[in-house]
């Protein structure tokens, strides 16, 4: 892929990058009024038991674990807009559809689980082509950035304020009203991405012969374990979540059972805990462009590791203040870290190539969540939630020699390397070296 001229039309494309950070900031809102809605939503509208309304989350989940591989390869050879157009209007029937049956008292658990599994479908495929859409936005290398980190800052916003925001409103007007609220979401994101203007035709992909897709999976995961850059990127970031979703199981479970938190009381620690991710997003763009990505990507997951083993060390402590303290520090490490990432994945990748590539990164991310949280459970089981928490915590540390490796070392250690210009990394082949 060679590195795109200026464009002429800078402004207009400046316009359409804000349309989509205005309709993808409302709903990531709306996406955590359902996260506190579906499961009331479920126990006290569908009368589900608890256990079964714990599966809901995973009905989301889950289809990044089926299609994750697949979607890359489809949207590859998809409009990325188009595709964005039509997931968003899946979602808002889907979570529509909801609302509605549960207003009307018809909404039984089996169709609650279809519906989440098909707006889950709906996610994968929008996320897929939704990471790989801004380069078409923004073609500047500083200004890719500084989007990457303002809908990563909206994303942030809305963990923090969309659960506080969320309470009051199904207070006072009921759980389904929640979810009519996420439908008008994305409907919102619809309007604006018809807004914005298409962007030039990408260029036609190859005729889809016998076995196409075992191929571009084939291809997209073959590029990504090739590239010197990208690979430690996404190998750091696997070990990272898979530690990361232990201490996530284990943490609201020590609140209620060790600090005694009430549910309010959780609801603020997880708010206040949230702040380092927007100033994380803040400060990326400028770090990124004093210090260097590949310094940046260093010492932004050394900080996010340092905050959660302090997190391990303040729950054993049993300190409040040290537990918001250590999170605040965690999320201003990956705040930092998500933006500069991602930016690096999308100027290194061929665009041809690119929802591949995203894709491979979410299906491993999410596969490594998920089993982080099977392997808090056993620990929980067998030693306790103390243990769990340090065994995240410090189970984080290992993420760092993975990406301190291959071209991240080699960019550390010889700074012209990182501005090699994106022409130079079409054809990754494979380093011999650290």
């Amino acid at each position: 892929m060679t590195s795109p001229p200026p464009s002429a039309d800078l402004p207009s494309r400046r316009g359409d990058f804000r349309l989509l950070w205005a309709g993808q900031s409302l709903s990531l809102m709306g996406d955590q009024f359902a996260v506190v809605a579906l499961p009331l939503v479920a126990l006290e509208m569908v009368g589900t038991p608890a256990a079964q309304a714990a599966l809901l989350p995973f009905a989301l989940s889950a289809p990044f674990l089926v299609l994750g591989l697949p979607a890359g390869a489809i949207v590859d050879r998809l409009p990325r807009r188009l595709t964005m157009l039509v997931c968003d209007a899946v979602q808002a029937v889907a979570f529509a559809i909801i609302a509605a049956l549960a207003l009307l008292h018809a909404l039984s658990f089996p169709v609650l689980m279809a519906l989440v599994a098909i707006s889950g479908c709906a996610v994968v495929f929008f996320q897929v082509a939704y990471t790989s859409y801004l380069p078409e936005l923004l073609t500047r290398k500083e200004e890719l950035h500084v989007g990457n980190s303002r809908l990563f800052f909206s994303e942030s916003i809305s963990r923090t304020i969309g659960p506080m925001a969320a309470g009051p409103v199904i207070a006072a007007f009921g759980a389904f009203v929640a979810l009519w609220a996420n439908a008008l979401t994305f409907m919102a994101s619809l309007v604006t991405l018809l807004a914005i203007r298409p962007t030039t035709v990408r260029s036609v992909p190859k005729p889809r012969e016998r076995g196409w897709l075992v191929r571009d999976i084939r291809e997209g995961t073959t590029f990504v374990f090739l590239h010197s850059r990208v690979e430690p990127v996404i190998s750091c970031g696997v070990v990272y979540v898979l530690f990361l979703g232990m201490i996530e199981a284990s943490l609201i479970l020590y609140c209620k059972s060790v600090l005694g938190l009430s549910a309010t009381g959780i609801g603020l620690v997880v708010g206040a805990v949230g702040i380092g991710f927007p100033l994380g997003n803040l400060l990326s763009a400028r770090l990124t462009a004093r210090f260097g990505v590949a310094r940046s990507l260093v010492v932004s997951a050394s900080v996010a590791v340092l905050g959660l083993v302090l997190t391990a060390a303040a729950c054993s402590l049993g300190s409040l203040v040290g537990l918001v303290a250590s999170g605040v520090i965690h999320g201003v490490g990956e705040g930092v870290f998500g933006p500069t990432s991602l930016t690096l994945r999308q100027l290194e990748t061929p665009d041809a190539m690119l929802s591949r590539v995203n894709s491979v990164q979410r299906f491993f991310l999410w596969g490594a969540g998920s089993i982080g949280s099977l392997l808090a459970a056993g620990c929980i089981h067998l030693w306790g939630l103390p243990v769990a928490l340090w065994a995240g915590g410090l189970g984080t540390v290992l993420c760092l020699p993975m990406l301190l490796r291959r071209g991240i070392l080699q960019a550390i250690r010889q700074p012209h390397v990182a501005s090699l210009p994106v022409a130079q990394v079409e054809s990754p082949q494979p380093d011999t070296g650290a």
